[in-house]
């Protein structure tokens, strides 16, 4: 197939980007051209802001685009008229769309967050979720039944700018006593980002249409599982977690940017008990935890590390327990 990427020089998209050429796709990336130029020399780079001019996109055709990158249904809107709506549309979202669900093992039917009208221009924390159920609303109204939204929960691996799931693979890496925040029954899933990639390429030749949650495991599966298994694939002789409690934490100052991946919302939690069968009968198929730990510290950069909890810091709030 002829497919355009949106994106593709970064993370999600960089991993799409490898999955379809891997497959033998003819691809061209949309990108600004400010990282990632000399990425993929194998495709061709098509240099335009998807905020501003896409004329770049007049007459082109193409079998398929995949979005990593639409935050706001404005960007979806220009992308269909740039191409006439013609061809089929990849939307990459997020379990982020979410009201807070019912049950573990929620599919893809489960009651999505409203959004408000007018529909904000900021994307914050708050309005996120909000504005990729717009996204989703509109790829389908512009593009068709064909449409294919694919739903990531926390996407993990090697070339992560965010650097979360690193942080713990690093920390826990190193060896000693780890701080461990909160609850370890705190529901979690991942998704590996060279799965993902796979299986949204995948999803061209395989369905019609449809959305599809991309998360592993099934649940149950916790936070302190994460980290378990985490210690048990990198984790030196004597690595131990000490759980210390979420409010103690919160006393202290201690904040999600400092323990990324840790959380107290009940609600936001129950975003990760999504159900995956729909996407594995579609062909997601996800590697061992084990081999994401192990292949995410190869892959390491320290750099990105560097703004989470020193040692010192974890040193002290452990001594002063």
């Amino acid at each position: 197939m002829r497919i355009l990427m949106i994106g593709g020089t970064r993370f999600v998209g960089w991993h799409i980007t490898h999955a379809a050429l891997a497959a033998g796709h003819d691809v061209a990336l949309l990108h600004r051209g400010s990282s990632g130029a000399q990425e993929f020399p194998e495709a061709e780079h098509i240099l335009a802001d998807r905020d501003g001019d896409l004329g770049v996109l007049s007459g082109r055709v193409f079998d398929a685009v995949i979005d990593v990158c639409a935050y706001r249904p404005v960007q979806v809107e220009r992308l269909a008229a740039a191409l006439d709506g013609s061809p089929r549309y990849v939307f990459v979202s997020s379990t982020s769309v979410y009201a807070p669900p019912a049950a573990p093992g929620f599919d893809e039917s489960s009651p999505v967050l409203a959004v408000p009208e007018p529909v904000p221009d900021e994307v914050t924390d708050v309005t996120y979720g909000p504005l990729k159920v717009a996204c989703e609303r509109a790829a389908y109204r512009l593009f068709g039944p064909s449409t294919l939204v694919v739903r990531p929960t926390y996407v993990v691996g090697p070339r992560d700018r965010l650097a979360r799931f690193d942080y713990w693979v690093r920390r826990i890496a190193d060896g000693g006593e780890v701080l461990a925040p909160g609850d370890p029954d705190t529901p979690m899933q991942l998704i590996d980002v060279r799965d993902l990639g796979t299986f949204t390429v995948g999803l061209l030749g395989r369905v019609d249409g449809g959305t599809f949650h991309a998360v592993s495991p099934a649940p149950p599966f916790t936070f302190g599982a994460m980290l378990d298994a985490i210690v048990a694939a990198v984790g030196p002789a004597g690595t131990s977690l000490r759980w210390v409690p979420s409010a103690y934490l919160k006393e202290l100052g201690v904040t999600g940017d400092d323990l990324p991946l840790w959380t107290t919302d009940p609600d936001e939690a129950a975003v990760d008990t999504a159900s995956p069968a729909a996407a594995e009968a579609a062909g997601l198929a996800p590697r061992p935890l084990a081999q994401t730990v192990r292949e995410t510290l190869a892959a390491l950069d320290p750099a990105t590390l560097t703004a989470r909890l020193s040692r010192e810091r974890e040193r002290q709030i452990l001594a002063g327990l």
